[in-house]
């Protein structure tokens, strides 16, 4: 077996040998040290580019500039100091990168918060993170008000809707979002200031330079809690910002085929707490100039594409179910897709069903690449420069390491499966205040253990084979749910599915397959005639159940611990 303390030689590098021309092995840190160096740069070369689009608004790199400095004087006079935690609760508007920009600015660190979160899991959140403040967005304040008494939060800014609208648009969004369309629960937070009361005030305060470097603690990014208590990964300036730099090179061989006269576009429909979001859409935009257009809620996707027949798209990075959703929208073709450069697929894995028709209805072969919250998040991603679906995650990213492990932490033969561990400057430093967990994660030699099961072939691609706590054991037999759920999803009439399993007297475990339909004319008896057909007998489903929806998360990962 191959000694892995020689992994870092050239020939255990196989991967680049398939880097597209330009793309470098490693990075030079030197132009900068932290989040903040990013964003002062972008702002000097960008000022007068919108950097937001919202509602039909745009902002500015100089105005949100503006915004961000006097919320950090705002800020700053509260008393919170360097290393306070600051937990923002919002979807895409863009309050929220003005937010993140205010507290990187003052040394604080960024609390990304789902605002789905029910009172018990924003409380555990915010109890575990110590945040001392909370940026949040009214229609989810009741919910803090619930839990705020068992929390260390002493200080509160409420957003809205139409903050940043200017006056009349503003007010009118917010009245029809409160008295219309009742979308304010009633709350009680008599303490709290309203964003723009907190940026007029910080307006006529000084901003006080805080030093911060790359070994400073950027943001607390709390895992998903799919496979237990959600946990915070300390993520440094210095992690994240290898994975912009990361990401900016990756994707260059399809970005630099963007015309000069045209200003990037992002899409950012996936939600900014989520790690994918801040960094490739969000951080990555600041980086490159480029204009993030915002989207506040992609479920509505009649909504979502009535926005984006309004600009010109380059980068739509999403996972499975949006672009899958999208897709098979009727209102699809009102989007001009013709200058779209770069798909990205990620958060959960990219079936070759939805991949061939988004191809077919674009042009843009989806780029599916891998990460966690614990590594900034990406890791492995597919070359931009793939004109197909390739079905892996594709190779480590400059600058990272890879491979597949045993139980014992060796590196396990090319080919074989094995749990991937990841080696890098975008793997974070540790779970905030679990040193038992952090060390329970990471390998003698430095490696990242991420719990997901891979094979790497002889070219050095990856490719997923399942969650360790997700796999199903049928007889002795492992049964991985990604193979199942990818194979289903090219039988017509299947619009997503999931596999879990299920106890069983006979076998130990029996896999359970959930269906939810477009074309209800699907029957079990044909479903188990073309699983018959294309799956061996231990990873045929013993029960077929139909369903309307799948339980997922709002980035659009499903939840097969929900479904056992």
């Amino acid at each position: 077996m191959q000694d892995i303390q020689n992994f870092t030689r050239q020939s255990d590098k196989p991967w680049l040998t398939y880097y597209p021309d330009g793309v470098p092995a490693d990075i030079d840190f030197s132009s900068s040290t932290s989040l903040l160096d990013l964003i002062e740069e972008s702002v000097n070369r960008f000022a007068n580019r919108p950097a937001y689009s919202y509602m039909g608004v745009e902002v500015t790199y100089a105005a949100a500039d503006k915004l961000s400095r006097a919320l950090c004087a705002y800020l700053q006079q509260l008393g919170l100091r360097k290393g306070d935690r600051v937990a923002i609760m919002m979807p895409n508007i863009p309050q929220y990168p003005i937010a993140v920009a205010a507290i990187l600015r003052a040394g604080l660190v960024v609390v990304n918060v789902n605002p789905l979160y029910t009172a018990r899991e924003l409380q555990h959140q915010l109890q575990d993170s110590g945040a001392r403040a909370i940026i949040i967005i009214e229609n989810f304040a009741a919910t803090l008000q619930q839990c705020l008494a068992r929390t260390s939060v002493s200080h509160i800014v409420l957003a809205s809707l139409g903050d940043l609208l200017g006056l009349i648009k503003g007010s009118m969004t917010n009245l029809v979002v409160r008295k219309f369309k009742k979308m304010v629960p009633p709350f009680s937070l008599p303490d709290a200031v309203r964003f723009n009361q907190a940026i007029s005030h910080g307006q006529r305060l000084p901003q006080t330079h805080v030093s911060v470097d790359g070994n400073d603690i950027a943001v607390l990014q709390y895992t998903g809690g799919t496979t237990g208590v959600s946990k915070g990964a300390t993520l440094l300036h210095r992690n994240i910002l290898a994975n912009v730099l990361q990401s900016e090179l990756w994707y260059a061989p399809a970005t630099k085929l963007i015309p000069a006269n045209e200003q990037p576009a992002i899409v950012c429909a996936l939600p900014l707490y989520h790690i994918f979001a801040f960094t490739v859409c969000m951080l990555l935009a600041m980086k490159t100039g480029a204009k993030l257009i915002l989207i506040p809620n992609p479920r509505d996707l009649k909504a979502v594409l009535t926005d984006l027949s309004k600009h010109t798209v380059h980068v739509f990075p999403a996972v499975n179910t949006l672009f899958n959703g999208l897709v098979n929208h009727p209102a699809f073709g009102t989007v001009d897709w013709t200058k779209l450069k770069l798909s990205l697929g990620g958060g959960s894995a990219v079936q070759s069903a939805v991949a061939k028709i988004w191809l077919e209805k674009t042009g843009c072969a989806i780029c599916e690449g891998y990460g966690l919250s614990e590594t900034s998040p990406t890791a492995t991603c597919n070359p931009t420069t793939i004109t197909a679906y390739t079905g892996t995650i594709g190779v480590p990213v400059p600058a990272t390491l890879v491979k597949c492990i045993g139980a014992d932490d060796r590196e396990v033969p090319i080919g074989t499966a094995g749990e991937i561990a990841i080696k890098g400057p975008q793997v974070m430093a540790g779970y905030w205040q679990r040193p038992a967990e952090t060390a329970a994660v990471m390998t003698a030699d430095g490696f990242f253990k991420t719990g997901d099961i891979g094979i790497m072939d002889e070219y050095g691609f990856f490719r997923i084979v399942d969650r360790k706590k997700d796999m199903v054991l049928v007889s002795g037999f492992n049964v991985y749910p990604n193979e199942i759920e990818d194979v289903m999803a090219l039988l017509p009439g299947v619009m997503e599915c999931a596999v879990v399993g299920v106890p069983d007297e006979r076998t130990g475990e029996a896999v359970k397959l959930v269906i939810v339909k477009n074309d209800p004319a699907l029957t079990e008896t044909q479903i188990r005639e073309y699983c018959r057909a294309n799956l061996t007998g231990y990873k045929q489903p013993k029960l077929v159940e139909f369903r309307k929806e799948l339980p997922k998360t709002p980035v659009g990962k499903i939840l097969r611990r929900e479904l056992r």
